[in-house]
């Protein structure tokens, strides 16, 4: 489970600043559908979801 409740806004900014092509539809963060959040994410980097797990879990 990713740690996301509470900062995701701050997490969106970061992940904005990192990969410009990520859209705010793309970074819509629906409790309990984080494997979709990931898959989204994954599709516009080109970065496994272990990948996007654990950078986001550095944040």
């Amino acid at each position: 489970m990713l740690k996301l409740k509470g900062n995701w806004n701050e997490f969106k900014g970061k992940l904005k600043q990192q990969y410009a092509d990520l859209t705010d539809d793309d970074l819509l963060y629906v409790e309990g559908k984080e494997d979709e959040l990931l898959g989204r994410i994954q599709k516009k980097t080109g970065k496994t979801k272990e990948d996007v797990k654990s950078w986001i879990d550095t944040l």
